[in-house]
């Protein structure tokens, strides 16, 4: 039977692109000169640190500027609040979300139910969702229900077999 699974998965080479883009115009530009700003590739995402909380926050648009231009959906992005983090510094805590969590799961699945006209059958499988059905046009048109749809989180498509 054909089937796909829906998936949230970022491009680890383009964040790694956007990330060095980032620190590169953070370097460079005349207004970051003197503030000590700085971003960081932490375990879980970013970390920029800075001398003042607006510095802090216009790096974060530059990150932003360079994950659209990359093409990188921003919806990868969870920022934390900016917080002092001693002295004259400030930091952002910047996570790069993964896969498909359990709420998002279960919208999801709901959503291909409600729709009758669809033949499938959909499935939570850990950090995505397989959708099964006898045929491939009823997959396609999950496909296109679920892009019309604005999820919380980047959804992609991908394991499409016959």
């Amino acid at each position: 039977m054909p089937s796909f699974d829906i998936v949230s998965e970022i491009d680890p080479h383009e964040v790694q692109n956007a990330f060095d883009q980032t620190e590169r115009e953070l370097s460079q530009r005349f207004d970051f000169r003197g503030t000590n700003v700085k971003i960081d590739r932490v375990e879980k995402g970013f970390l920029i640190t800075a001398n003042s909380e607006d510095r802090v926050k216009a790096a974060h648009e530059v990150l932003l500027d360079k994950f659209a231009k990359r093409k990188l959906s921003l919806k990868f992005l969870d920022k934390k609040e900016a917080q002092p983090a001693g002295g004259q510094s400030w930091r952002l805590e910047i996570d790069l979300k993964k896969g498909i969590d359990k709420e998002n799961s279960k919208k999801l699945v709901q959503l291909i139910r409600d729709d009758k006209s669809l033949k499938v059958t959909s499935a939570i499988q850990g950090e995505s969702v397989r959708v099964t059905g006898k045929k491939k046009d009823d997959l396609q048109a999950v496909m296109a229900l679920l892009r019309a749809k604005d999820f919380p989180v980047e959804l992609s498509f991908n394991n499409f077999r016959d």
